[in-house]
Parts: structure tokens; sequence; C-alpha cells
């Protein structure tokens, strides 16, 4: 059976490889605006859920349809991919020295024999960040890696260094809960 993983995030696909799967991805493309009136959670399992669905329409046959979405937040703030330098120092400045959380929602569309079915479901983690300089905080975004990354930055590269702990799956913040994709993937082998 074709499985899909429906995202053109170079770390969702690391994670997939880690289950030593064949799967093919097909990015949505689908806008992503944060809709009003929606908790955090909300929010993130619908754009997972539009994200799948939108690569979902676009195939046919048995296939198993994965779609992802990642949100952090801190005292009910968003923190997106930053716009420009000065958004992503902004964010820093903002989750240094406290605790974040990393909303990472998976929904998994799967069509077999006939049969459809939905899977989905919201990982929250907490992420507690050290203190960072003004310096270390222009060093990092001055890599370039800070920009395609929701909250400015990314626990799986250098910026580890700065991250004092988290409660949580480690893979949910990299942007992918992948136990509980592999979970839903057995069913179908």
């Amino acid at each position: 059976m074709r499985v899909i993983l429906g995202s053109k995030s170079p770390r969702r696909k690391e994670l997939m490889d880690l289950l030593g799967i064949d799967y093919e991805i097909m990015v949505s493309n689908v806008d992503e605006t944060v809709e009003e009136g929606l908790s955090i959670q909300e929010q993130s399992k619908k754009l997972a859920y539009i994200k799948a669905k939108a690569v979902f329409d676009k195939t046919e046959g048995d296939r198993i349809i994965i779609g992802s979405d990642t949100l952090v937040v801190k005292d009910g703030e968003l923190y997106g991919k930053p716009k420009d330098k000065a958004d992503a120092m902004r964010m820093l400045r903002c989750l240094k020295n406290d605790k974040h959380q990393v909303v990472t929602s998976i929904a998994i569309l799967v069509q077999k024999e006939g049969k459809y079915e939905e899977y989905s479901d919201v990982d929250v983690v907490n992420v507690y960040m050290s203190d960072m300089s003004e310096k270390e905080m222009e060093e990092w975004v001055d890599t370039g890696k800070a920009y395609d990354k929701a909250g400015a930055y990314a626990i799986q590269q250098e910026f580890a260094k700065y991250i004092d702990k988290i409660d949580g799956n480690y893979s949910s913040i990299v942007g992918l809960p992948i136990n509980k994709v592999y979970q839903i993937l057995k069913k179908y082998k």
C-alpha cells in the first residue's frame, strides 16, 4: 500500500526515514492561515487534517496519507516561522529563559479496499529554553537555520545546546510524533 507524507519538511522526512519503510512525499501546498476562535490544539489538528486531505484528494487507490502540523506557543501567543531576522530575534527573546509549548498534530487518512478511516492526534510538549545572550541569538539566526522553523529554532541542530529540558516526545518537537505514526501504520502491514 502506498504511504505518502504530505509535507516538504526535511525534518519530517528524516523522522519518516527512521521507520525503514517505503514512502513518497507529496506537498499539500495548502493555506496555513490560523483560524480565529479555535484553540491552539484544534488549530494544529485542523492544519494537519487539511494538509493530509489535500494530498488524499490528489491521489487514488489504496493509500495512507500522513499530514502533520507543528505550532510553538507561549502564553497564548503563536510563534510561527519568522518573516525576517528581526522577527526571529523577537521570537528568541520571548522564548529564552522560560518554558513554552510545542504542539504537533497528525492526521492520517487511509483508503484500503474501499474502506476509509481517519486518525487524528495531538502532542503537547513543554520545552524549557535556557537564557541566551543577544550575541548567541544573533549567531544562531545568522546561520540561516531559524527561518523555516516555528519559533525560530531547531532542537535537532546546534540550537540543542540552549534547550534545558523537555517534558514530552522529542520527535514531536522536531515535527512528527513518529511513535504514533508507527502505531497506526503497523495496523496496515
